[in-house]
């Protein structure tokens, strides 16, 4: 960094004059500026961005994603990882699928398959590299998504939550209604509910529904303890089958909190200030509030109200020896006191108007010129933005309050940090601006025309030029739905922009991120500089870096797939000089050496290989003893931390999501009906019966009828003795399992495959990985796959982390080992209706028409790509977004009709 370009502007009593500070070790600013940069250069901050294809799945779709990876302020496609990790966790905070991707010039793309079994609820992916461990998770990537059963699915839940006191505690009632999918009530059914608050049972109950399909019970949190959070297990009761459903609990209460944020983190007294507010609701979410600030007299100094999701702002003088309270009125009525924070006679207000578009113009006033007319001591001003300076400035003596107007182009659009700081570096005062210097990429989409016919051939052309309106090459992703049938929310959604310049750089729950940058007006500017005064920003501590006490780095960045560890001797001796070789025991067979170092330790690296590969680890001493002990590194995936996009969960999953429940229903019976392969196992409603605890073995079996609950089971322990090189080898020592499998389903970890004759797919798959194999053939087993499962259905199920047998000691001296490689990531079936092949008699039923995750554009700033409508009418949305190689960010939505 060059101090002397960075700190070059003085303010001075209203002026901005321009210097060159010389290099003084004791200068604040100096120094700022040089511990910031020896933090920075530690400590690069990386952010993941991932664009899916759209916000709501059922059983059996693909979750289709592309990650852009980027670093700094600038947003430049970051060289610093070449792995990332993305995770499929459910509402109970459990991963459900976790995959690795290699990153390729700071891009990278994939998809989860949903299995049949998956349950129904919300959902979240989140994303992250090794290198972005070392700062705080909050900062990871975090999308909320909807995933719903809609093959058999003929249950539809509407849950609505009251409160009330009942003494000192607060009852919740809870009305469930219950109706098929198309609006039949499901009258004088039995029901059974179970309440949970966290881990906790808190009452449990049973009931009938009313002629309305209504099931009405109240409850009380008996602990003390604050859950904020929870779920109701119903059953409901259809005769012959008892239907599970699991609804979400958000919120415990119905009371408000109000947290008031002075400008600058200061109130001075006698000093006209500005004070941000912003209610939330026990939800999570923003609530409405008005109220007035009456001082200890009981007089009226100020009025406010909301303006925007429970945030606002308002202005009043604090006078000294006056204490001051806020009486609030919420939106449903209730009302509470609360105080606002102390003023202070000592200290200095900062004041940001952001209003303008061209500059922002930055006040300070001491409080000792405001309460005595003195002149205060030479203050220090710094914006940064990622840990890049791009102002500083230092005020004159014996001033009495300093304004500076800047040119918001000096800043990159985002977050910046102004710091106010002592003559002695102390900081004082901080505030968070917004910058927009509409800066984006100019992305143009165009189509030869804007109607078209079902199964038509579609051409999208883009071009993307820069501010400048200079073409620029670029990586883009396009996601082409029918915005008929899947509901969106802009204000909602989770953008490159709301993300890359917005949340990923706040800890906290941002509501309606997208808000901010779908219009372009007075008010929504307004709104997001109330958003910034009521945010918190703590990627570093000021006190941390200026003492170089920020924490060490422990995670280093991950380049390639790499495995490493150390040898002993039986007695623990470290193994100097001893050679290691890592041989791939599958069908591509390599083998690579290595020789351990004075410590030691080995390392194989820039490795590729595919996820669940099992690997041979062969360790001698260097004189070619076998008696040596083999230590892999790991590292431990993070903790799952708490949602901070919690309150986005729905309770009501199907709101608005009905008609696309119906189409999707269509869709799949469609597929029943023509035999397509692509996806087609109904599953029936949940049936609680009576089952005995199935082997630990068969916990991740995505069985149906229940772990166990099959005609043949062949575990990973049978496996290892029938000593068999192949799948089918173990297929054929049990016979109860038919050696032809061509019609039967099989099913690997919950994704059904097209086994067809000739593929030998079974194989592939390595037998070490298997945890399990289940086969069904008596009709009472099957019935519940439909008709595709009544040949037979093999369920497979493969090694998970947990399941014990993913390093193994085979032999002196050599290791077994299954780590976690790359996922085979699949390509989007898009039919081509112009080819004769294509079965024309199947109803083209799809949501998700098309999806391309790496659209290069050329030197002339131009790409296209084409794909053929489905058979749906109606609005076809096509969301493109991407990056040029200079940082700068692109969106742009088309529209066209089908008809």
């Amino acid at each position: 960094m060059n101090l002397r370009k960075l700190i070059k502007v003085m303010f001075i009593a209203g002026s901005v004059t321009t210097l060159g500070f010389s290099q003084i070790d004791d200068d604040p600013i100096q120094k700022i500026a040089r511990q910031l940069d020896n933090w920075i250069s530690g400590h690069p901050q990386e952010k993941v961005y991932l664009q899916t294809d759209k916000s709501c799945y059922f059983n059996g779709d693909q979750i289709w994603f592309k990650a852009s990876v980027v670093v700094g302020s600038q947003h430049l496609l970051s060289a610093i990882s070449g792995v990332l990790n993305v995770d499929l966790i459910d509402e109970n905070n459990s991963i459900v699928q976790s995959v690795r991707l290699p990153v390729i010039k700071g891009a990278s793309w994939g998809d989860f398959s949903l299995a049949d079994s998956l349950k129904e609820g919300n959902y979240r992916i989140r994303a992250y590299t090794t290198w972005m461990r070392n700062a705080d998770d909050n900062y990871f990537f975090n999308k909320n998504i909807t995933i719903l059963n809609s093959i058999t699915n003929n249950l539809i839940t509407k849950t609505e939550y009251t409160y009330n006191k009942k003494k000192d505690r607060e009852s919740v009632n809870v009305n469930i209604n219950y109706s098929s999918l198309d609006g039949k009530l499901y009258a004088g059914k039995p029901v059974s509910y179970e309440v949970m608050l966290g881990a906790k049972n808190i009452t449990k109950g049973k009931g009938i529904t009313d002629d309305n399909g209504n099931l009405h019970f109240s409850f009380i949190n008996p602990s003390k303890e604050p859950f904020t959070r929870g779920r109701i297990i119903t059953n409901i009761n259809f005769g012959k089958q008892i239907v599970t459903r699991q609804i979400l609990i958000k919120a415990i209460s119905s009371k408000a909190d109000i947290q008031f944020f002075p400008e600058g983190g200061a109130l001075i007294n006698g000093a006209d200030s500005k004070i941000a507010f912003k209610a939330v609701g026990a939800d999570g979410l923003g609530t409405s509030v008005k109220g007035v600030v009456i001082d200890d007299q009981n007089k009226q100094v100020a009025a406010f109200n909301s303006t925007h999701l429970g945030m606002g702002v308002f202005n009043f003088t604090p006078v000294n020896g006056r204490n001051y309270k806020a009486n609030l009125i919420y939106a449903d009525g209730s009302a509470n006191t609360v105080s606002l924070p102390a003023a202070a006679n000592t200290g200095y207000t900062m004041s940001i108007d952001n209003s303008n578009a061209q500059y922002i113009t930055i006040k300070i006033v001491p409080a000792s010129f405001i309460n005595a007319g003195t002149p205060a001591s030479v203050v220090n001003l710094v914006a940064q933005a990622e840990g890049v300076i791009y102002y500083a400035g230092k005020s004159g003596t014996a001033s009495s309050s300093f304004k500076v107007t800047i040119p918001k182009s000096k800043f990159p659009s985002g977050i910046v940090q102004f710091t106010l700081f002592s003559s002695t570096g102390e900081p004082m005062n901080e505030r968070l601006v917004f910058i927009e210097n509409h800066d984006e990429l100019r992305v143009d989409v165009s189509t030869p025309k804007l109607a078209y016919s079902p199964r038509e051939k579609v051409k999208i052309e883009l071009k993307a030029n820069n501010k400048d309106g200079k073409p620029v090459t670029g990586i883009f992703s396009i996601a082409v739905t029918y915005d008929t049938k899947v509901p969106v929310d802009e204000a909602s959604e989770s953008t490159i922009f709301s993300n890359l310049l917005l949340t990923s750089d706040l800890k906290g729950y941002i509501e309606k991120p997208n808000y901010y940058f779908t219009a372009s007006d007075e008010k929504t500017a307004a709104d997001l500089d109330v958003l910034m005064l009521t945010q918190g920003f703590r990627r570093f501590e000021w006190k941390q870096v200026l003492n170089k006490s920020y924490p060490p780095v422990i995670y280093r960045p991950e380049k390639t797939l790499q495995i490493s560890g150390h040898i002993k001797t039986p007695g623990g001796k470290l193994v100097v000089h001893g050679k290691v070789s890592l041989l791939n025991t599958n069908d591509d067979l390599f083998m690579v050496d290595t020789v351990t170092d004075n410590n030691g330790k080995f390392v194989f690296c820039n490795l590729i290989f595919k996820d669940s590969i099992t690997l041979a680890i062969q360790a001698r001493t260097a004189n070619g003893g076998k008696d040596v002990k083999i230590e892999l590194d790991t590292i431990a995936p993070p903790l799952l931390g708490t949602n901070k996009d919690a309150p986005d969960m729905q309770v009501n999953i199907y709101d608005g999501l009905v008609p696309l429940l119906q189409n999707r229903k269509n869709y799949y019976d469609n597929q029943l009906n023509y035999g397509n392969p692509n996806h087609a196992i109904p599953l029936k409603e949940v049936v609680i019966r009576e089952r005995k605890e199935p082997p630990a073995m068969l916990k991740h079996s995505d069985n149906l009828n229940g772990p166990g609950n099959a005609d043949a089971v062949i575990l990973a322990s049978d496996i290892y003795k029938m000593a068999c090189r192949s799948l089918a080898d173990c297929l054929r020592l049990n016979i109860k399992i038919p050696t032809d499998l061509k019609w039967v389903l099989v099913i690997i970890d919950g994704v059904s495959m097209d086994e067809t004759p000739g593929k030998n797919f079974l194989n592939a798959l390595n037998v070490n990985d298997i945890e399990s194999i289940e086969y069904l053939h008596a009709a009472s087993l099957t019935a519940i796959y439909g008709a595709r499962g009544g040949k037979g259905v093999l369920i497979i199920t493969t090694k998970r982390g947990d399941s014990g047998r993913s390093l193994r000691q085979s032999a002196p001296g050599i290791i077994t080992y299954i780590p976690k490689g790359y996922i085979k990531v699949h390509e989007f079936y898009s039919p081509r209706y112009d080819d004769p092949k294509t079965n024309a008699k199947i109803p083209d039923l799809r949501s998700t028409i098309y999806w391309k995750p790496n659209v290069i554009t050329n030197n002339e700033g131009k790409a296209s790509v084409e794909y053929f409508n489905a058979d749906t009418k109606g609005t076809y949305r096509v969301v493109i977004e991407g990056i040029d190689s200079d940082g700068n960010l692109g969106r742009q939505i088309y529209q066209y009709i089908v008809k």
